[in-house]
């Protein structure tokens, strides 16, 4: 299945929950989900009953189109989570978390996650002094992650460097806004991990 690429306001209204999906809208207060907090279309008012599977579905979706993962990505990670000792669910979260754009989100050098993975992909982002593209790569404790110094006049960039000056950075990442590179200093604690999601009802439904 193919990475989600359709309005996303509609996903957080239809998932019901602010995936950080909409960044420069989100930190205006501009958020859809806000002013209309149901689902899109004609019966979007009506409450449904979900059924248990569909609420198992829904978790895994949520942190699926939040992280930016595809299926395929989804379904490995899950695997290697598995395969490790402790909890599944959690170690799921914490490898999500490890990703690369996500770090980039996290340090507040972009708005969003996409907008993080853009600036991977087109190579803004050095990793201990060089330049990785891979935003599935997994930082690890102690790396540096920095804007390439090129990419510092970017205007993307800077802009949202300007936006999320506004917002709090993480605890287990040490960030110079000034210099605009930080240091991921530690793996997360799950309960550390503000995220609507309920990584329990994922084990479950892969656990079928």
């Amino acid at each position: 299945m193919a990475r989600y690429t359709g309005p996303v306001e509609k996903l957080e209204r239809r998932l019901g929950v602010d995936l950080g999906l909409k960044g420069e809208r989100r930190l205006a207060g501009k958020s859809a989900l806000e002013k209309r907090p149901y689902a899109p279309g004609q019966h979007g008012q009506r409450r449904a009953k979900i059924s248990e599977y569909g609420l198992q579905l829904r978790e895994k979706q949520k942190a699926k189109f939040m992280y930016g993962v595809s299926e395929k990505q989804f379904r490995t990670l899950y695997k290697e989570a598995n395969r490790k000792e402790g909890n599944t669910g959690n170690i799921l979260i914490q490898l999500l978390e490890q990703r690369l754009d996500n770090v980039v989100y996290r340090m507040g050098f972009a708005t969003t996650r996409a907008s993080a993975r853009q600036f991977v992909t087109h190579g803004h982002i050095l990793v201990d002094g060089k330049r990785v593209n891979i935003p599935s790569y997994r930082v690890k404790a102690g790396q540096k992650v920095e804007i390439r110094e090129k990419s510092k006049t970017n205007p993307q960039i800077v802009r949202s460097i300007e936006l999320t000056n506004q917002t709090g950075i993480v605890e287990w990442v040490d960030v110079d806004k000034e210099k605009l590179f930080g240091i991921y200093t530690r793996v997360p604690e799950r309960e550390e991990i503000s995220i609507p999601v309920e990584e329990r009802l994922i084990v479950e439904l892969y656990s079928k």
